[in-house]
């Protein structure tokens, strides 16, 4: 009897195992694509509700001379791109922009990245009771709401009897009319560096402590630590972090609770004069292409962190 006609002697590999198992690999889970396709609906029309359609409907409204009331708001009619030309000519709107660039700036990518990264840093060898009394007053000025935020902050910073006049003897000092945008940035600072301290505190944990070890009997100080040994392995959690914080910040709104985009536009970002454009002049149309122009910074500069975080793999 020939070899190949006995009993579990191995027969030529046709493809067909190599198909099944590839096709069961690809499904993990057994559910079949009609399963899993009903897992993720509701996850894709909740993005198409809240997320796609009202950006899509921005940008129609964008290209309209849609206004809050009149004749326009019955029978709005298309400009076509009149409404973005006219804000990338518009002063208002390129001084939003640079003040806008310069909030997240100040406020996120310097800001909350290094106070929220020298909190992990310090707090990581302090005892565990004073680690968490202290991240829970960082987390408190998150997690309050925006309104009552702003409000102790106008206390603190107010003309007549604020915190801050007393604490630096400078009494009847306008802190928000003489120094509006560094007042915004130092309370968007302050508000924001909870998630900053959060994520690098978690990230700080992958850091091999034998590197650190090494990094001190080698007489490293603590900048070159952290440049040589502690950053190369918190990359991605630095871009990752520097990206959300500074999109969150590009479009907060909370500015407009202290000094409403005062005095005489020095602090009027782009959210408090797409605001002010849509509800206080009635101009829907020109608001939500500035909108539309505010989404696509919002796009490039998620590209750029993209393209960083892909160069990184």
């Amino acid at each position: 009897m020939r070899a190949a006609d006995r009993p579990g002697t191995d027969r030529p590999d046709t493809g067909q195992g190599r198909t099944g198992r590839g096709t069961a690999g690809r499904d993990t889970a057994g559910l079949g694509t009609a399963r899993a396709v009903g897992f993720v609906a509701p996850a894709l029309l909740l993005i198409g509700v809240f997320l796609v359609f009202p950006a899509l409907w921005t940008l129609y409204i964008g290209i309209t001379d849609y206004q809050l009331t009149g004749p326009s708001a019955a029978a709005p009619s298309v400009v076509g791109a009149d409404n973005f030309t006219t804000a990338l000519d518009d002063p208002l709107f390129t001084n939003s922009l640079w003040l806008t660039a310069l909030f997240v700036l100040g406020s996120a990518i310097i800001g909350q990245n290094a106070l929220g990264f020298a909190l992990a840093w310090l707090l990581r060898r302090v005892r565990p009771g004073l680690r968490r009394t202290v991240e829970g007053f960082v987390l408190l000025a998150w997690i309050l709401p925006g309104p009552v935020v702003a409000y102790l902050w106008f206390a603190v910073l107010s003309r007549d009897g604020g915190t801050l006049g007393l604490l630096l003897d400078r009494p009847g000092t306008a802190w928000l009319v003489e120094y509006p945008m560094a007042s915004l940035i130092v309370f968007n600072t302050w508000r924001g560096t909870a998630f900053s301290m959060l994520l690098y505190s978690s990230a700080l944990t992958a850091v091999p402590p034998s590197h650190l070890e090494t990094a001190r009997l080698a007489g490293a100080s603590g900048w070159q630590t952290v440049r040589d040994v502690v950053f190369p392995h918190i990359r991605g959690h630095v871009l990752t972090n520097t990206l959300l914080i500074s999109l969150w910040t590009a479009n907060d709104f909370t500015p407009f609770l202290l000094t409403a985009g005062g005095p005489n536009h020095e602090s009027e970002v782009l959210p408090v004069l797409i605001y002010r454009q849509a509800l206080e002049s009635g101009q829907l149309g020109y608001a939500s292409a500035m909108s539309s122009l505010l989404l696509l910074g919002n796009l490039v500069v998620a590209l750029v962190y993209l393209r960083l975080l892909r160069r990184r793999a």
